[in-house]
C-alpha cells in the first residue's frame, strides 16, 4: 500500500514539473515576441524622416501681404542672401528663367480678379518666374505651382508675361525681399528693383 502511494506522488511530482516547464517555455516564447515587436516599432519609427523646420534653411520662406484695389495679394517665397557674391548677371543669369527666388517656385496670389501690367488675370495662385536682363525684366505667372525651382517649367501653362524695366538702388540689399504696395508687387535684392503693376476693377 506505502509503495503504491509513493509511486502516485511521485507521479504528481511528474505531472507538476511538466506544468512548470511548459509555462516557462511559454513565457519565453511571449517575452521574445513582445520584445521583436518593440523593436520593430522602434526601427519604424527610427526611418520616419523628421518633418524639415524650413526656418532653418540658408534661404529662409517669406512672406508678404497686403491690398491692392479690392484683391489681397500675396507672395510666397524663398529669401536667398548676397552672401558676399554677384547676384545678376553672375549668379543669377541675364536672359534665363528664374524662380524668382529660392527652393521652391515662388507664388503670388490674388484673392480677386486683377489686372497685371494691363493684362487681365483670374483670381488664384500663381508660380512667379522672371527672365532677368540689364536693361528690361520679363514677368511670368505659370499655372503650375507645384515646382522645385524652374527645372519643370513649362511655357505653355503661363498665364501671364510682361516686360518691365528694372530700377537701380543705391545701397545694396542682402536678401531677397518681395513688398505688396499701393498698385505694385516690387523686389528687390543685390542692387536692382523690380515692380510689376496690379489694379482691380474698383
Amino acid at each position: 500500500m506505502m509503495k503504491r502511494n509513493l509511486s502516485f506522488l511521485a507521479l504528481l511530482l511528474l505531472l507538476g514539473l511538466a506544468s512548470c516547464s511548459g509555462n516557462s517555455s511559454n513565457e519565453t516564447a511571449s517575452d521574445a515576441a513582445t520584445e521583436e515587436t518593440a523593436t520593430a516599432d522602434d526601427e519604424a519609427a527610427t526611418d520616419e524622416e523628421p518633418e524639415e523646420d524650413k526656418t532653418q534653411r540658408k534661404s529662409p520662406p517669406k512672406t508678404a501681404e497686403g491690398t491692392i484695389g479690392t484683391a489681397t495679394v500675396t507672395v510666397n517665397y524663398g529669401s536667398p542672401s548676397m552672401r558676399g557674391r554677384a547676384i545678376f548677371g553672375e549668379l543669377i543669369q541675364y536672359n534665363e528663367i528664374w524662380r524668382t527666388g529660392a527652393n521652391e517656385a515662388t507664388t503670388v496670389s490674388f484673392s480677386t480678379d486683377v489686372m497685371v501690367e494691363g493684362q487681365e488675370v483670374a483670381a488664384g495662385t500663381y508660380a512667379l518666374f522672371t527672365i532677368p536682363g540689364a536693361e528690361k525684366w520679363t514677368i511670368i505667372l505659370n499655372k503650375n505651382t507645384e515646382q522645385w525651382g524652374a527645372y519643370d517649367y513649362d511655357e505653355s501653362l503661363d498665364a501671364l508675361r510682361a516686360e518691365v524695366t528694372p530700377q537701380p538702388l543705391d545701397e545694396a540689399v542682402e536678401a531677397l525681399e518681395f513688398a505688396v504696395g499701393a498698385d505694385a508687387v516690387t523686389l528687390k535684392w543685390e542692387n536692382t528693383e523690380v515692380s510689376f503693376k496690379v489694379s482691380t476693377a474698383s
